[in-house]
């Protein structure tokens, strides 16, 4: 079984397509890359849970720009 929240945050296919979320992120507009609140928010429509623990990279550099947690304890 494959749940829509794992097949809409797959990375690549056997093709090399983009998976649904990975596409969305390309060319996402972002005000602040130090803080890219606007990456968060395109994994926060794909699951609402997704976002606590969406990390952000810079993928020309590979430097970690930004982990989203959220929630209580």
């Amino acid at each position: 079984m494959i749940t829509p929240t794992a097949w809409n945050i797959g990375p690549r296919d056997g093709s090399e397509n983009h998976g649904p979320m990975e596409q969305a992120f390309i060319g996402a507009p972002v005000e602040n890359p130090d803080f890219p609140v606007e990456l968060a928010q395109v994994a926060h429509s794909y699951d609402s849970c997704l976002v606590c623990t969406v990390h952000a990279y810079d993928g020309k550099t590979g430097r970690e720009l930004a982990k989203f947690r959220m929630g209580g304890g």
